[in-house]
C-alpha cells in the first residue's frame, strides 16, 4: 500500500509501505494492506511506519490531525511530524 504522511509545510514521508500503526484518539490502531476505507482524528504521538514483513520501520513524532485510508493508499495529515531522535 502506498503511505503518504504530510504537514502543511512539506511532505515528510511518500512510499510503499507493508502497514503503518497511528496513534487514534482513542488509541493505537494499524492500517495493512487492502484495509477497508476509514477517517479518523489523530493525537500527538508516535506514528510507525512498517516498511516491510522483516520489521524493518520508521518512527516520527507527529501532531495532531487526521487519516484517510482509500483504495489502498494511506494520508496521514498531521500540523506537524518529525522522524524520532531528531530535534
Amino acid at each position: 500500500m502506498n503511505l503518504e504522511i504530510l504537514t502543511p509545510e512539506r511532505k515528510v514521508f511518500s512510499g510503499d509501505v507493508y502497514g503503518v500503526q497511528l496513534p487514534g484518539i482513542t488509541g493505537l490502531f494499524e492500517v495493512l494492506d487492502k484495509h477497508a476505507p476509514l477517517v479518523s482524528a489523530l493525537k500527538a504521538g508516535r506514528l510507525k511506519v512498517l516498511k516491510d514483513k522483516n520489521n524493518h520501520q520508521a518512527n516520527y513524532e507527529i501532531q495532531s490531525g487526521f487519516v484517510e485510508v482509500l483504495n489502498n493508499k494511506v494520508i496521514v495529515l498531521v500540523e506537524g511530524a518529525e522522524e524520532a531522535g531528531q530535534k
